[in-house]
């Protein structure tokens, strides 16, 4: 039996949505807000993974906290190493990473039920963190939220699968 879905028509063919078109609709979103408004919304590619994850709002959560908690280290460190530029950024993505890594490991043994309560990728708290060093944690959450509602309604509209 056919599942009914979304169907796109491409020449003369029917053809079922893949559900990557969410991920390009998310960069366009992305590119256009940064243009308009010159703020990130926690690097350009960061609302289309976490319009993927809008059914898990504990994952969106997971991932915001480990982002603080990379801000919160490169702050500390901050103050024993010349961190700027591409160091920075790498420092970032690097703390980010240990942070997922940490929270997979340990936060399940500490809490059997948060297996739900998971992190979003190995980059993105390392993305949004450096976003937040930045521009500030309130501009660049509001910029996440607001570019990740958008192209979430603007994929239902469309019609695809997220």
């Amino acid at each position: 039996m056919e599942q009914e879905g979304c169907w796109l028509i491409t020449g003369i063919n029917l053809v079922k949505n893949m559900g990557y078109e969410i991920s390009f609709l998310g960069l366009l979103v992305s590119l256009l807000y940064i243009g308009t408004t010159g703020y990130y919304p926690g690097g350009i590619i960061v609302p289309s993974y976490i319009v993927l994850f809008m059914d898990h709002p504990a994952r969106i959560v997971g991932t915001l906290i480990a982002a603080f908690l990379t801000i919160l280290c490169f702050k500390l460190a901050s103050q024993y190493l010349i961190l700027f530029g591409r160091r920075r950024f790498i420092f970032m993505i690097l703390i980010g990473g240990i942070w997922t890594f940490l929270w997979l490991q340990f936060l399940p043994s500490i809490f059997p039920a948060s297996l739900e309560f998971r992190i979003i990728g190995w980059v993105i708290p390392g993305l949004i963190a450096n976003h937040f060093e930045r521009q500030g944690v309130m501009v660049t959450t509001a910029s996440l939220i607001t570019v990740t509602v958008v192209v979430y309604f603007l994929g239902r509209i469309l019609c695809l699968p997220l």
